[in-house]
């Protein structure tokens, strides 16, 4: 069997295999084992078709381009599959199969009290669809579509359950996103108006057309609207308390996924339609202030999933700080270090809902002596979290080392400005999450008092919600286990891994003209 030539018929099937495993589990709805099994298996199978994509895209060293419904390119829906697109469609269904596997387990342990199943998987896969089709969107409107549907399914998700603080930090997270998007439709309708095509090859080959001052707009235009979406500051401050408030395989998910599909559309719209048209220094300055306003925020919590969405804000100023310095080194470093960043901060969410069913509580003020009481959910919580903060030799470190060396490479002094930024928000991040191991998990009821008045300054942070303790469910701690194991195995090959990540910086500042996108094509036009 030829891979390269069933491979374009394979890429529609990343959207609609979710979609119609999302009507089937919604006709199911009463039937929670078989809701459980199309999940699985969608999410499988769409795990096994990226991977057969990546393959072919970085063997073939050529991209795949299908026109949805035979219309030609540029005039039809393309979808547009190269390395960066399949292996972050792989990462993700890595991701999305591993948290549902999580929130089986919580499922059958609590009922419907937490995540209503019937509701649950159908907007579940739903999202994952919106997520695959916001990765291969080869349009700006597709890409507008994307996130419109993992945005109505996130909106379902994040208020799951019912209970006042969800329901208003829902509405917050509602309000914030409409406003992102209505900030992206304007952008689209000002980029057709003005180049006539919302194509993404086709606006790269005709900006230039158009005045730097017009360019600089449209630019800016964008990059306001996927900012607010990858939580970029000043435009971070809704996630903090939206995520905290979801259910914990909600959390984990979103965490891991959602604000990457901004980042991801940052990095298509600086290498890829606006690569004449720079802001890289305006970039590193709103790096900077993400990576050191994140992490500061992050000390001052006293709850785990505060302490991790701060942390999730302040990593996305790494990756915000790769694009600025704009060399192939520094575009593959970034990749790498989002990939690091999607498996590990869904890691830790993972992990953290498991010491809040342990342990009734998410508070480093309240929990304590998890390590004899629970010794795995130590380790669960440990391995991530050193990674996160970058020590040596995990893959925190290695995306670290490899962008702060990209950085160095240039030498200008803002570039060392940034690279001391990292260091610090580097520290301190290693510093909030072994503050937190130490109190929740190494701490001891005798030393408790002592303990407390040295983080007296905490006790006006928000402390989060008490809940009562529950079993924890053997499936539960398994895909958290995955998960840890995952986050080894990118230090482990980070070699193979990393090469395709150059590659794929390499290849994102040579952009592709819509004549190869043409001829990529052919022969695919009548895809489903």
């Amino acid at each position: 069997m030829n891979l390269t030539t069933i491979a374009p018929a394979l890429v529609p099937l990343l959207v609609t295999l979710p979609l119609l495993g999302a009507a089937i589990a919604l006709i199911a709805g009463r039937h929670r084992r078989t809701q459980v099994v199309v999940s699985v298996v969608t999410l499988t199978a769409v795990l096994v078709i990226a991977a057969i994509l990546l393959y072919v895209v970085d063997t073939g060293d050529q991209p795949i381009a299908v026109s949805v419904g035979g219309w030609p390119i540029p005039f039809g829906i393309v979808l547009y599959v190269d390395r960066l697109s399949a292996l972050l469609v792989v990462v993700s269904s890595v991701v999305l199969l591993a948290v549902l596997l999580f929130s089986i387990g919580q499922g059958a342990a609590d009922g419907d009290d937490d995540t209503p199943v019937s509701i649950f998987h159908p907007s579940y896969l739903i999202l994952g669809a919106g997520i695959f089709n916001a990765f291969i969107a080869g349009d700006l409107f597709n890409l507008y579509v994307g996130f419109e549907i993992l945005l109505v399914a996130s909106y379902v998700l994040i208020t799951l359950g019912s209970t006042e603080s969800r329901i208003r930090t829902g509405v917050v997270y509602i309000v914030v996103s409409l406003v992102s998007s209505i900030l992206f439709l304007a952008a689209i309708a000002m980029i057709y108006g003005a180049l006539g095509t919302v194509n993404m090859v086709q606006i790269s080959e005709r900006m230039g057309e158009l005045p730097q001052q017009t360019q600089l707009v449209l630019h800016l235009m964008l990059l306001l609207a996927f900012s607010i979406k990858a939580a970029v500051f000043p435009l971070s401050f809704w996630l903090p308390d939206s995520y905290p408030t979801a259910p914990a395989p909600v959390t984990a998910v979103f965490a891991g996924l959602l604000t990457k599909v901004g980042v991801y559309a940052i990095i298509r719209t600086e290498t890829e339609m606006f690569l004449d048209n720079d802001v890289n220094m305006l970039l590193m300055f709103v790096a900077l202030a993400t990576m050191i306003v994140g992490v500061l925020g992050a000390v001052a919590q006293a709850e785990l999933k505060r302490i991790l969405s701060f942390t999730l804000v302040s990593h996305v100023g790494y990756m915000i700080f790769g694009l600025a310095i704009a060399t192939p080194a520094a575009i593959g470093a970034t990749i790498y270090y989002m990939v690091h960043h999607i498996v590990v901060q869904t890691t830790l969410f993972l992990a953290v809902g498991l010491v809040e069913r342990r342990a009734g509580s998410t508070s480093i003020l309240r929990v304590k002596g998890l390590m004899k009481a629970a010794p795995v959910i130590a380790v669960l919580y440990f391995i991530p979290a050193i990674n996160l903060g970058g020590l040596p030799p995990f893959s925190g470190f290695i995306g670290k080392y490899a962008l702060f060396d990209a950085a160095a490479q240039v030498g200008t002094p803002i570039m060392i400005v940034l690279m001391v930024g990292g260091i610090v928000t580097s520290l301190l991040t290693l510093y909030a999450l072994m503050r937190a191991w130490n109190l929740s998990f190494w701490r001891e009821d005798e030393d408790s008092a002592e303990t407390e008045a040295r983080i007296s300054y905490l006790g006006a942070a928000p402390a989060g919600v008490e809940t009562e303790r529950r079993v924890i469910p053997k499936i539960m701690t398994a895909a958290t286990t995955g998960m840890v194991a995952i986050t080894v195995a990118l230090t482990v090959f980070a070699g193979p891994l990393y090469d395709v990540c150059n590659r794929i910086g390499e290849a994102l500042l040579q952009p592709v003209s819509l004549t190869q996108l043409q001829d990529d094509s052919s022969g695919t036009e009548k895809a489903p």
